[in-house]
């Protein structure tokens, strides 16, 4: 299979040489995976929007014998979150979400859950008043989907939890009081 078409969330991206871009995507089908972009950064790339932090995209992309990656040859966006966008603290929180599936979900392992559940939350984020809940549920069903506690398990530090299992500080952690309300 040289070329494909998946539907998927852009959770990270990361500026390579001077047009070029290497997207982190979880997508329904092959779960988290990165794609290059080449050419995304210059002035008139048509993908470029298509492919912005937390776009639902579909993306048309070719795996070449050379290239580790796959490369992104079309895009289109199917939703953008614009009200999220818009909002300083539930671009934070949206943050945090990529932040934790990022870390969290290993490349190429296809998750269903995880997929819907990105998808469903950043729904309800964008047309909420109140985030409290929806992170604090975010949380639990990530956890829960993953495998690292079970339904009814009551954790008292969550936060505290994940990076104990992560091995690392959570870089949005600290930045979270500030968007919850």
């Amino acid at each position: 299979m040289r070329s494909y078409k998946t539907e998927g969330i852009v959770l990270r991206r990361t500026n390579i040489g001077e047009a070029d871009r290497i997207l982190t995507v979880f997508t329904q089908k092959y779960g988290k995976i990165q794609a290059k972009a080449p050419g995304v950064r210059r002035i008139t790339s048509k993908r470029s929007a298509h492919i912005e932090l937390l776009n639902y995209s579909t993306l048309a992309l070719y795996k070449s014998s050379r290239s580790q990656l796959p490369i992104v040859i079309e895009a289109q966006t199917l939703e953008n979150y614009a009200l999220i966008k818009k909002d300083l603290k539930k671009i934070g929180l949206a943050f945090y979400i990529c932040e934790l599936v990022n870390n969290f979900c290993p490349e190429n392992q296809e998750n269903h859950k995880i997929f819907h559940l990105i998808k469903n939350t950043l729904l309800v984020l964008e047309n909420s008043l109140s985030s409290n809940f929806i992170i604090d549920s975010f949380e639990k069903k990530l956890l829960e989907f993953l495998g690292f506690t079970p339904k009814l398990y009551q954790l008292q530090d969550r936060q505290f939890f994940m990076e104990n299992i992560l091995e690392r500080r959570l870089k949005t952690k600290d930045l979270l009081p500030y968007f919850i309300s």
